[in-house]
């Protein structure tokens, strides 16, 4: 039993294990509303599923996980040739020069540790220059924590060239860290400084990681008292404790990686200790802005009063909903009793902002001030996006529409505005895909950067 000091321990829970489930124990779930008693599902005593649609939800994310885990080796293989063959004709020069150099035996081979590796996110936009933006200006905060986010999907060689030589900061560290329940190194978290300014960035969802979309098609839940009920997969991603959920303190064990809330504590606490200067801010594009709002709430949670007090600011772009209406009221409080700013940046039609539904019969939904920006860059705050069903019929045809006027778009920006705004074939690639899934291409770090720097945000960071 836990101790009672330990506020994280959840007063109700539900944990899917698709590795446990067999297809015809998916198919009880459409029909049977007692879940408690199936063994790929975790729960609390008494767990009843009464409504039809989330026991649906489950079904779908009980055999999406699956899929997932079947095809996780081929997927990862598929990605890293994909990864290699970007990087082959980066690093030549181009696909001609690459075939010269093939020829004459010149061909560059990419180093997967290498600061020039990039992953298939940082071929998407590679950008690097931080002097867009005046320090000075209101919007800087939000415009590094953007390219911390993007940046953060790399490997630990280019962050720490980028940040100290292209940047002129200090590299504090890139953490791998241990999902329990995954049994994997899977969640990464980078940390540098800014003068007096820590940036914690999460690294978001990796396209050929089967286990990353594991995490955020993990509809399983974790309810805490006096908090609400939050994203299961998020919260284990996070560093969650089996059996013992969040205590304050843990004994970790040294063979393993750490989790990385912890870490992440433990060592801001420690450099804030050493700096009466010092503050910092969270961020995260996609899966890392769910885990930088859940890292606050873990803060909150165990009276952290010493980072509470320095957080500065949490800037998510693209951000997954990660808990229900009692959640959104607790964080909602939190924050303002703190005055801690909180800004989600949602693009235009992104896709993971709006999944699933927000509607009464559904878990998660979003709280707090939404900056949403359409296909100009042009900001409104709201408190919800708009079009929040992205599977409404209605929607599909406007969507499209916008699909086509960004990909027109793809060739005009850069004549526009400026040639910090060229993109590149894959880029141009990856936008033809959202003639088929429109609202795809809009998760891409590259809208994020863009809203940032040509839109006007700064007269509404003070809203409530």
């Amino acid at each position: 039993m836990a101790s009672n000091e330990n506020k994280g321990f959840p007063n109700s829970y539900m944990f899917l294990k698709p590795e446990d489930a067999r297809f015809r124990d998916l198919l009880h779930v459409l029909y049977s509303r007692n879940l408690g008693n199936r063994k790929f599902v975790d729960s609390h005593e008494g767990s009843m599923e009464e409504s039809f649609r989330q026991r649906w939800l489950i079904f779908v994310s009980l055999m999406v996980q699956k899929i997932l885990l079947f095809v996780k080796t081929p997927l990862s293989f598929f990605g890293t040739c994909v990864e290699m063959l970007v990087n082959m004709v980066a690093l030549n020069g181009g696909f001609f020069m690459m075939l010269i150099n093939l020829l004459t035996g010149h061909l560059v081979i990419p180093d997967r540790e290498s600061p020039k590796y990039l992953s298939c996110i940082g071929n998407l936009d590679r950008r690097v220059k931080l002097n867009i933006v005046n320090r000075e200006d209101s919007k800087y905060h939000v415009s590094l924590a953007m390219m911390a986010s993007k940046a953060s999907y790399e490997n630990a060689a280019y962050l720490k060239y980028t940040i100290t030589h292209e940047w002129k900061m200090e590299f504090v560290g890139f953490y791998d860290c241990w999902n329990e329940y995954q049994r994997r190194a899977n969640t990464e978290v980078l940390v540098f400084l800014d003068k007096d300014t820590y940036v914690v960035a999460f690294r978001g969802t990796e396209p050929f990681d089967a286990d990353d979309w594991c995490t955020d098609l993990d509809i399983s839940w974790y309810g805490i008292p006096g908090v609400g009920k939050m994203h299961g997969g998020f919260m284990k991603a996070l560093g969650l404790q089996k059996n013992v959920g969040w205590p304050k303190e843990i004994q970790r064990d040294e063979r393993l990686p750490p989790f990385a809330y912890y870490v992440i504590r433990d060592i801001l606490k420690k450099r804030l200790s050493e700096n009466d200067k010092a503050k910092f801010i969270l961020t995260g594009h996609s899966l890392g802005g769910a885990l930088a709002i859940l890292f606050s709430t873990i803060l909150f949670l165990h009276d952290e009063t010493l980072l509470i007090e320095r957080l500065q600011g949490i800037y998510t772009f693209g951000q997954p909903r990660v808990g229900d209406e009692e959640y959104a009221r607790y964080m909602k409080q939190k924050l303002k009793e703190n005055s801690i700013m909180y800004c989600r940046f949602v693009y235009c039609n992104d896709i993971v902002p709006r999944l699933p539904y927000d509607d009464k019969d559904l878990l998660f939904k979003h709280f707090g001030v939404c900056l949403f920006f359409n296909r100009r860059y042009e900001l409104r705050v709201l408190e919800e996006e708009p079009n929040k069903n992205y599977f409404s019929p209605w929607c599909v045809i406007p969507m499209t529409l916008n699909s086509i006027l960004e990909l027109m778009r793809s060739f005009t920006i850069a004549y526009i505005n400026g040639p910090h705004y060229r993109e590149g074939w894959l880029l141009f690639g990856f936008r033809l895909v959202g003639l088929v899934l429109p609202g795809l291409p809009s998760h891409g770090p590259q809208e994020y950067i863009n809203s940032t720097l040509l839109g006007t945000i700064e007269s509404h960071f003070k809203v409530d």
